[in-house]
């Protein structure tokens, strides 16, 4: 969807299309709760706190969703004794999917694919000393945390990490209006950006939009209208 028709559709839903009073809607407003809009819409459908309840990749629809935010990053690991630490996460992740994980060991040169699950920091000790969770070549299993914006991927010793590639969620790509002058940097945007998302999320996305324009400007009978709509297509 284009950005002259978003603006439309957003300025229809609050009954500013024609209006000239102080409540005129200006392009930065939109542009702001639009980018809003996407983060919240992403963060709702991926930890299931829509109205169906479902998370990522729970149901066909979930996973046509957000396939488009799946990105895969090769990691770059440096050994610290039990186990291996990434450089820092891509500055566009949002939330972690999975490793993909090849290690070697002095017995077997030819790398193997590993089973990597993802653990709590509280509970690495104790994983390291369970038969059943420590890291073990020979089962072709391991664990990871995420600490301090990195990854920990555990060895115990026991394997070499020939690579590893982050697969995550990243954050959607902000819209841009051209000439439309950007409130943190107070330059107009060179460029017109349109959302990626397809049309039929990019509709729900404009109700929250205007969910958000009329809670700020005190437009109580379409910030209601609007919230239920966008919950009710999710």
């Amino acid at each position: 969807m284009n950005n002259n028709l978003l603006q439309i559709k957003v300025k229809q839903r609050l009954n500013k299309l024609d209006s000239k009073d102080y409540d005129n809607i200006q392009c930065w407003q939109i542009v702001e709760a639009f980018n809003k809009a996407q983060v919240e819409w992403c963060r709702r459908q991926l930890v299931g706190t829509n109205i169906l309840k479902q998370g990522d990749e729970q149901s066909k629809r979930r996973v046509d969703d957000l396939e488009i935010l799946l990105k895969t990053a090769p990691l770059t690991l440096l050994h610290v004794k039990l186990y291996e630490e990434s450089s820092l996460l891509p500055a566009d992740f949002m939330e972690f999917k999975r490793l993909e994980v090849y290690a070697t060991s002095e017995c077997c040169t030819d790398p193997r694919l590993m089973t990597v699950y993802l653990t709590e920091e509280a509970n690495v000790v104790n994983s390291l000393k369970d038969d059943n969770k420590k890291p073990s070549f020979e089962w072709g299993e391991t664990f990871n945390t995420l600490i301090g914006n990195k990854i920990r991927i555990y060895t115990n010793n026991d394997f070499t990490v020939s690579s590893a590639a982050l697969m995550y969620y990243k954050q959607p790509e902000l819209i841009q209006i051209l000439n439309c002058v950007d409130p943190g940097t107070g330059v107009p945007s060179t460029v017109d950006t349109p959302s990626q998302f397809k049309d039929d999320i990019v509709e729900v996305m404009i109700d929250d939009t205007v969910a958000i324009l009329a809670g700020d400007i005190e437009a109580m009978n379409q910030f209601s209208r609007e919230s239920q709509a966008a919950e009710k297509n999710n």
